[in-house]
Formats: C-alpha cells, sequence, structure tokens
C-alpha cells in the first residue's frame, strides 16, 4: 500500500530535460549546440505559464538545471550526449534539496551506441537527486515509452494532439500534477503501462481525423474517471530503429483498479483502431502531386504539397534534393510566367553566400544540397535571380531565395522548418498568392493547414520515408503491426509499474 507523504507547502523543484527525435535512417548526426540549452533561471522562460505573476510560478520554489530542445534530426552523437546530460548533472548536484523535478523531454531521442536514452539520463538524475524526489515526465505523443521510463517517473503524460496544439498545456498539467502532488502529501500514484505493438507514422495517426481523433478523445473520458490522476496514450517514433519504438499507453492515479480499466481500455481502442488509420491527406508521387496541382482550378490555390521523405520536423536531413531536383525539371516552370511556385527549403552554405555577395535583383548560378543526405541525389546547381536575403533566423542562420524560372526556391545556411505565414512574408514571398507551395514537411502545422486550399502529400525517399516497410527495421520488437499485418491480438493487460522508490524487477514487455 503506498504510504502518504509529508505535504510541502512551497516545494523546491527543479526543471530538466533534453529533447529531439532522431531518426535513425537518416545519415545526419547531431551535435551538442543543436539543442541551444538554457541554464538556470533562462530555463523559466520557456514556459509562459511560469512567467513573473502566474499561480504556478508562486506555488513552487523553480530551479532551471539544463533544458535543451533541439530540431529533429540524426542520431545524437555520444560525445554531445555525455556533454549535456554531464553539465545538467552537475547543475542539479549543486542545488540544494529538492522536493521534485519536472523531466521535460520529447522521449525520441537516439544517442549513439545508447538504447532508451531519456531512460538512461533519467537514471542519473535519480541517482543525482536521491529516492525521495518526485519526477513528472512530460512529453511529445510521439515519443517512446519503455518500462523503465515509467518506472522512474512518478507522473508521466504526452500531448494529445497532432500537429501538437496542446504542448504548452501539456507541460503546465505535469507541472501543476507534481506541485499538487507534493503540496497534498499525498503517495506517488499508481502506474498502469501497456505496450502497445503499433508503430505508425505522425501523418497516418494525426487527430485532425479518424479513428485517432476518437481514440484520443477517450483520454479525457479515462482522465475523469475517480482514482486517475492522467492518462496518456503515445503513438511512438517510427523513424528510429530500438526495441523501445512502439505505441503505449500509461495511466496514473491512486486507484489501482481505475488506472488498470483505464490503461486496458485505451490500449483496446488503439489496437483496434489499427486498420483505419490512413494518412492525413490523400497521397500520390511527387509528379502525381505536381500533376494535380497544376490542373487545379484557381479558386483551389494556394495548393499545398507536403514533402514528406525529407521533413526536418520529423528528423529528415532536410538537404535532400530529389524533390526539388524534379520540380525543377517540369517544362510548366522553366519560363518566370508559369505558375508560381515556392519551394521550402534546401540547405546550401555555399550558396547562401554566393547569393548574399551578389545581392537582390543579380543572377547567380549556385550549388546547394546534398551535403549530408545523398542517397537519392546529389547536390544540384541552378542559376535564377535572388530574389530575397534574410539574416538572424534562430535555425537557418541566413535565408536567400533564388527566382528559378517561376519557382522561388528558398535556400539556407542551416536546415529550417517552415511552418508559419511569417517564415514566407519576411522573404518577401506571398504564399497565399501562390499557385503551388511545396514544403518539406509531414502533416500541415496549423497555419499552413489553414492557409491550404488543396493539399496532397508526395510520397519522396528520405531518412522519414513514408513507407515504413520499405525503411527496413531490425531492432523493433516483433510481431508489430503493421510490419506484421496478420499478428495475433496481444496481450493488452496492465503492467503496474512499481513505483520509483521500488525495485524495478524482471522484464514485462
Amino acid at each position: 500500500m503506498p504510504q502518504p507523504r509529508t505535504p510541502v507547502a512551497r516545494p523546491v523543484i527543479a526543471i530538466a530535460g533534453l529533447g529531439i527525435e532522431s531518426s535513425t535512417f537518416s545519415p545526419a548526426r547531431t551535435e551538442a549546440p543543436a539543442f541551444h540549452p538554457l541554464r538556470g533561471a533562462e530555463v523559466l522562460t520557456r514556459y509562459p505559464f511560469l512567467a513573473p505573476g502566474t499561480p504556478l510560478l508562486a506555488s513552487a520554489e523553480w530551479r532551471g538545471a539544463l533544458v535543451g530542445k533541439a530540431l529533429p534530426g540524426g542520431t545524437v552523437t555520444a560525445a554531445a550526449f555525455a556533454e549535456l546530460c554531464d553539465e545538467l548533472i552537475a547543475r542539479l548536484a549543486s542545488m540544494p534539496r529538492l522536493d521534485g523535478l519536472w523531466y521535460d523531454i520529447h522521449g525520441a531521442m537516439t544517442v549513439e551506441g545508447i538504447d532508451d536514452a531519456e531512460a538512461v539520463l533519467l537514471a542519473r538524475i535519480r541517482e543525482t537527486v536521491g529516492p525521495d524526489v518526485l519526477v513528472s515526465t512530460s512529453m511529445d505523443l510521439h515519443g517512446n515509452v519503455s518500462r523503465e521510463l515509467a518506472h522512474m517517473s512518478d507522473l508521466i503524460t504526452c500531448y494529445r494532439t497532432a500537429p501538437h496544439e496542446d504542448h504548452l498545456e501539456t507541460k503546465e498539467r505535469a507541472a501543476r500534477h507534481l506541485v499538487g502532488l507534493l503540496t497534498t502529501g499525498a503517495p506517488r500514484p499508481v502506474k498502469a503501462w501497456i505496450p502497445v505493438p503499433v508503430l505508425l507514422a505522425g501523418e497516418q495517426t494525426s487527430t485532425r481525423i479518424e479513428p485517432a481523433r476518437s481514440v484520443y478523445a477517450a483520454v479525457d473520458d479515462v482522465e475523469a474517471m475517480d482514482g486517475v490522476t492522467d492518462a496518456a496514450i503515445w503513438v511512438g517514433y517510427a523513424w528510429a530503429d530500438e526495441p523501445r519504438n512502439r505505441a503505449a499507453v500509461v495511466v496514473t492515479g491512486p486507484s489501482e483498479a481505475a488506472v488498470t480499466a483505464g490503461a486496458e481500455r485505451l490500449a483496446r481502442g488503439f489496437w483496434e483502431a489499427r486498420h483505419a488509420f490512413a494518412f492525413v491527406a490523400p497521397t500520390g508521387s511527387l509528379d502525381e502531386c505536381l500533376d494535380e496541382a497544376l490542373a487545379s482550378s484557381p479558386d483551389a490555390r494556394p495548393f499545398f504539397i507536403s514533402d514528406t521523405g525529407d521533413n526536418p520536423t520529423a528528423g529528415g536531413a532536410g538537404d535532400v534534393t530529389w524533390g526539388l531536383e524534379r520540380v525543377l525539371a517540369r517544362p510548366e516552370f522553366k519560363d518566370a510566367s508559369g505558375p508560381t511556385v515556392i519551394y521550402a527549403s534546401v540547405p546550401g552554405p555555399q550558396a547562401v553566400e554566393a547569393a548574399e555577395r551578389a545581392g537582390v535583383g543579380a543572377t547567380v548560378t549556385v550549388t546547394a544540397g546534398a551535403e549530408v543526405d545523398d542517397r537519392h541525389a546529389g547536390p544540384l546547381t541552378m542559376t535564377g535571380v535572388v530574389h530575397a536575403v534574410r539574416h538572424g533566423d534562430r535555425d537557418a542562420g541566413t535565408e536567400v531565395v533564388l527566382r528559378v524560372g517561376s519557382v522561388y526556391v528558398i535556400i539556407t545556411r542551416l536546415r529550417k522548418p517552415y511552418h508559419h505565414e511569417h517564415d514566407f512574408t519576411d522573404l518577401s514571398l506571398d504564399p497565399r498568392g501562390a499557385d503551388i507551395v511545396l514544403v518539406k514537411i509531414g502533416y500541415l502545422e496549423p497555419e499552413l493547414f489553414d492557409m491550404s486550399v488543396g493539399w496532397k502529400l508526395a510520397l519522396t525517399p528520405g531518412g522519414v520515408d513514408q513507407d515504413l516497410v520499405r525503411l527496413g527495421h531490425r531492432r523493433i520488437r516483433r510481431p508489430m503491426f503493421p510490419f506484421d499485418p496478420e499478428m495475433a491480438d496481444p496481450d493488452l493487460r496492465a503492467r503496474i509499474v512499481p513505483p520509483s522508490d521500488a525495485q524495478l524487477t524482471g522484464e514485462d514487455e
């Protein structure tokens, strides 16, 4: 029977974590600077709900350790992970006694030579802060929840929408539940964990459409049950090849009966819907998508095409030139009077430098792309007119726009995702007035979705190829849907994970 704890009127809570989606199918590697780590008091500036004057800030003494979040990318180098973890641990070790720790992560970080990196880091944190400190973990629903991670977390939750319009709400919930647990002196929650042998891409599990909309709507119903504190479903991260990668359910709360019933309901709902998951938009080859866009009526524009295989926000290298090469080869776009096309984007540091030197209005010949991922196409040479130059972007550094025929190609010093209207208008581009906008992305982020009139997903090659079976996973646990479509029904009974201050024994996967 869990034992009550002594209430703490104003607990001392540290904030720590590292977050990234790492595709093991991309040749890219991620180094420490990519995490843009914040330290000490800077950490609190990430969270509007901890701004001065907010009730949650006043409810505890919050201490930032180190929080770093990287743009999705390739595997994190062992040296980068060691550097960031060592500093994070050193900062925690220098703090006074803690009552709680909020572990703010993504959950899909792959590190060279390490499986389940977030659990490895949390184990080091636990060794540093001690077994009595309560840990609340917040995650992306595209993260992975191993039994070990669930064990070392006292509370654990994730986003409930994809696209992630509730990301701040989720983080606030994790912090608020932790404060509530500490200030009431309630026992450590009971945790019901169920691994679900399904691994699907985010573009097939968007909560904008069924069945994910209903599957995730059930989370609120379970959370409303007496005896439940939080309920969560993780889709898992499809573009990494690790044993932990799969869907999972965790329900936490004071009642073992309630969390067990809730977890089993959510796991069954996800499993039973597996055959119904479909792409969030119509799909086709890149040429098919371009053909449809060009044949569409002017009222169906701007027509957005997602160049999905090299999506930098899912872990793609971002510099695959395969799609852009085919766009520029189309005869419809050879002349400046052709249909207006915006392509976002391709990295090319030397191309950016050359265009910057030449200046807006100059005609230049530059080569960009395929410095990291050249498996599908090589570096691409283009001749065009410099349309715009912009400095100071957090991700890209410097951006230039090169007009090649009727195609406006965005070239960046470093890779960058294009999610917002201002990403284009800041470059003197008008996405609403364009005929076609091609973006390296999967499902459209909210602003682009609202802007689009037509939309298709192009099934293109790259490190986050939507054809998961084609990618060649070898280390995931089998059987797994859709890799084994005729597999038998799995054991979806809840596993009650021991509290974090108890020994984790055996393996019940």
